[in-house]
């Protein structure tokens, strides 16, 4: 039994080894694509090409229009407190639509009433990071697209509630732009990985060196009363 669990532990320690080496690629990546400059963002052919993995948090930009009376707010929690995340579509020039996490507004901005004058209408051009879908949710809240309550952005899913066929699965989280309290406020992404890896791999090693040494203590005892 012993035996059995120190190699279970040693494997658990193996692993989360294995998981540090993946965390500290993601972040050296992440920051790389952060701070690289902006390219222009993939259409549904590139897109479906690329190592999606890859270009997560890529700079990129594009040009279009908004499709202003299809937006979706998303609940968000961000340190301007609760409220939503904007969500809406852009469609470019070859006609393909990129949807837009314009950025966060509070509850009482909600309504697109409230905002009028930041719902901007023609030609425009937005930069920010790529972002890829969130098909699976949150444990606790999970989306409730037949009463238009959203919680997790997942692209496809806007895309049908919209009757939008033409989008890569992929959003845009735009870039902090000029401060008007009209328009939702962008630039709030958080890049953040929590890197504690290295600490639970020394914790199960630990473990499998504690059970063997139980194990040797409970041995010597047994022998040494017969």
């Amino acid at each position: 039994m012993a035996l059995f669990l120190t190699g279970g532990l040693v494997k658990l320690g193996i692993w989360q080894i294995h998981r540090l080496a993946w965390k500290q690629d993601l972040i050296a990546r992440v920051e790389q694509n952060i701070h690289a400059q902006a390219i222009s963002a993939p259409d549904i052919a590139q897109w479906q090409k690329a190592d999606q993995k890859a270009m997560e948090y890529r700079h990129i930009t594009v040009a279009g229009h908004y499709l202003n009376n299809k937006e979706i707010a998303v609940g968000a929690l961000t340190e301007k407190g609760s409220g939503y995340w904007i969500i809406t579509p852009l469609q470019r020039d070859n006609g393909e639509i990129i949807f837009i996490n314009r950025g966060f507004v509070s509850t009482a901005q909600k309504d697109p009433a409230q905002r009028k004058s930041g719902q901007i209408e023609g030609e425009t051009r937005v930069t920010g990071l790529l972002r890829l879908t969130e098909p699976k949710g949150f444990f606790l809240r999970q989306n409730e697209p037949e009463k238009n309550i959203w919680y997790a952005r997942d692209i496809e899913a806007f895309a049908k509630q919209m009757n939008i066929h033409n989008t890569p699965l992929y959003f845009i989280d735009a870039d902090k732009a000029e401060n008007r309290k009209d328009r939702p406020e962008g630039g709030l992404t958080v890049v953040k990985f929590a890197n504690n890896h290295l600490s639970y791999a020394i914790t199960w090693f630990l473990l499998a060196v504690m059970v063997l040494v139980m194990a040797v203590f409970l041995i010597r005892y047994e022998l040494k009363d017969r």
